[in-house]
Formats: C-alpha cells, structure tokens, sequence
C-alpha cells in the first residue's frame, strides 16, 4: 500500500450473532480492498468491529453505501471515516495492568487520567480475569514508562489497588525465568518460626524477623542472631516444619501453569536449604539456593554453614541462573516480599512485590497486595480462562 493510498475506518456495533463478521466481510469482499486493521470485541454479548481498509480512490463511494447497507440488515450501526495512509506506528508501548478486588471504575479512571497526562494513549484494553481478582490490560503508546510506572504506583496504592506496568513487544514473549522468595512468598510462612516455637523462643525470633524485613537491622547479622537460639535442636525437627508449611494461595497454580509453559523457575531463600530443597523438588521447581544450618550428631549447632543468602546473594543468583538459562535479564521475573529482595528485584526484567513491606512496594516495579500468587500470570498477559484451559489438560494428561 502507498503511503498516501485512501483509507476507510469502519467502527461498527451492535448485537452479536455468530457470523456477523463473516456478513460484514462478504458484503465487501468484491471490491477487493485491502485489509490494514481489524479488532473484534463482544462484552455481555454486544459487538464491536474495528476495520481499516485501503480502497481504490474510484468507487469508494459505492464501498460506503454497500457496506452502510449490509450493516442496517444485519441490525448494525456503522460510522465510518475517510483519510489516507496506515495507522501511524506507536511508540514507547508499554503494558499497564490493573488488578483489584474489586477493580472499581475510579481505580480505572485514575490509571487513565494518569497515563493521559504522561502523554499517554490506551490503544487497546481486556479483561484478563474477574476471579479471584479482576485485572484489566491496557495497551499504552507514547509515554515514557520510567516516568508513568512512579506515577501509577503511588496512585495505586493510596486508592487501593493494584498496577503493573511492564514493556510490550519482545521481552514479553517466549521463554523466561521466574526466580521466587520462599518464606512469606511462595510459602504463608517464616520457616525460622516454625523452627524457633520449637526451641521455645518464637516470640524473639519473630520480633527479629519483621525488623529484618523492614530493612531496619543487617539480614546477615540478624540471621546469625536468630539461628544461635536454634541451637539444640535435633534435625529431625526439618521433617516436622516440612509437613506443616502451608503454601500462599495460588502458589501452585502459578508454578504448574508456569512448567506447562515451559518457563524456569527457581527459589532463592535467606531460609535453610534443609526445607527450601525438597520444596523446590516436590513441585518441580529446578533451581534452589538457601542457607544451610550446621549440625553436630544429629544437633543444630546454631549457627550457619556458609555464607549468609543476603540481598546481593539473590540478585547474584538470578544472574547466575539467567546465564545458565541463556536468557538475558531483561527476560527475568523476581518476586519477594522484603528487604532483603530488594536487589534482586532491581536486577530482575520485572520486580514484583508481593503483599511486600512498604519499602519494598515503593521500590519495585509492581506491587500486588492481595494473596492469591497466581496473579503473577495475568502480568505475563494470561487470563484466566487460559490458566483453567492449562490446569484441566494438566488433569486429563495426569489420569492418563
């Protein structure tokens, strides 16, 4: 098609039947017009069709009215729009997902506003899921996405909803790496607990923890000071806290969905490999870093064999992993909830802070606060009848 060739926008709505496109494209099909856009969109059984179509400059008129004609037929409105050329191209796309429960229409308008004042165009929108949350995915154009996603993000979290705001193109498809924090993430708990209401000391332990996690003591020394108090305890106890962990809402789920896809997933944990391992393996997770405690016949000794899992531990073993991968980091998912995920989420292609401190909700480049962790797949761009369509074969290969 020339640049300059005539074009013809057709916006066309009403109610839907099957094979209303079908019609709409019959009655102009003889004009042999070339097709440069089409969208089809049906929402509680209304329908709208979007076409662009180059037409030759002599009988475009007849086109009109054998198109207007086919449409009132059929029961359709059509407004239709002349101009020359394609579709201008779209610069800076960018994926903003908005998530909440409820996703109310002002959490809706103030994504809106804020991507419309950042210069901003929503080219195109979905619902992704409506349980047990919905989400809502807005294909954006021309606003810089390091200036939109502060933005949408303090917006978000003093309206009560979430946002993830992620790049279009490329780094969105094919394969990926997904590399989780474990306690309080991928688990509802805090592995050294478990292990410290076992010694009698679970109350100091947790006051440690959560200041740990705030950022406000060093993970390193904390850690060394939380695992003295476990000395004592024999090994057996790791079998006891293994059948008593309860996984987050959804956990599965998002690690099933994600092995049917093909994605690579790992954990990287500040906890103890003695749980974090046979985890990762009872839900076929391939990757797995933690801490190991040091034990003497059968006895923890209370302290740590090894170097501590801190904050630049993760990041290091996303990288690590990513390079095993063969993928480049731009291709890498990171989710955690504290402080001492802070750097592994900065490294990440996406950082997700889940139900996450608020130093680290500030930091990363999504926050979801409600627990269900199989939101993750909507930000990949699934939706929800894809992840059921995904779980039910799971089923029907596994009776087989």
């Amino acid at each position: 098609m020339a640049e300059s060739a005539y074009t013809l926008a057709a916006t066309i709505t009403g109610v839907d039947h099957p094979g209303q496109l079908t019609r709409v494209l019959d009655a102009i099909a003889y004009s042999e017009a070339e097709v440069l856009d089409l969208e089809q969109t049906v929402v509680r059984g209304q329908l709208s069709i979007g076409v662009l179509l180059a037409v030759p400059a002599v009988g475009h008129d007849r086109l009109q009215d054998r198109l207007a004609g086919s449409c009132a037929r059929l029961g359709l409105s059509v407004q239709l729009t002349e101009g020359v050329g394609d579709n201008p191209p779209r610069h800076n796309r960018t994926i903003v997902t908005a998530l909440g429960r409820p996703l109310r229409t002002g959490h809706l308008a103030i994504v809106t506003r804020i991507i419309a004042e950042h210069g901003g165009n929503v080219d195109r929108s979905r619902r992704l899921s409506r349980t047990p949350l919905t989400s809502i995915e807005f294909w954006v154009s021309g606003a810089d996405p390091a200036a939109l996603r502060p933005a949408l993000a303090a917006a978000a979290a003093a309206s009560g909803f979430d946002v993830s705001i992620s790049p279009a193109g490329l780094a969105r498809q094919g394969r990926r790496l997904i590399v989780m924090d474990v306690d309080s993430t991928l688990i509802r708990d805090e592995v050294i607990e478990l292990l410290a209401a076992r010694a009698g000391c679970e109350a100091q332990v947790r006051d440690v923890t959560e200041r740990a996690m705030r950022g406000e003591l060093d993970f390193a020394d904390s850690l060394r000071e939380r695992v003295s108090l476990l000395a004592g305890l024999p090994v057996s106890v790791f079998d006891e806290v293994r059948a008593e962990l309860r996984l987050t809402p959804g956990a599965r789920t998002l690690v099933a969905t994600l092995r049917d896809l093909g994605l690579s997933i790992g954990l990287v944990s500040g906890g103890f490999i003695e749980v974090v391992g046979p985890l990762a393996e009872s839900l076929g997770i391939t990757y797995a870093h933690a801490n190991a405690l040091e034990a003497v016949d059968g006895h923890l000794t209370g302290r740590v064999s090894g170097p501590v899992v801190d904050r630049a531990t993760k990041a290091a073993k996303l990288r690590e992993w990513a390079v095993a991968e063969g993928l480049p980091l731009s291709r890498t998912i990171a989710i955690g909830d504290g402080a001492n995920d802070l750097d592994m989420l900065a490294a990440a292609g996406l950082g997700v802070a889940f139900n996450a401190k608020p130093a680290v909700r500030a930091k990363a480049d999504t926050a979801l606060s409600l627990p269900y962790l199989d939101a993750v797949l909507f930000l990949l761009g699934l939706s929800r009848e894809e992840v059921e369509d995904a779980a039910a074969l799971r089923a029907t290969t596994d009776e087989t």
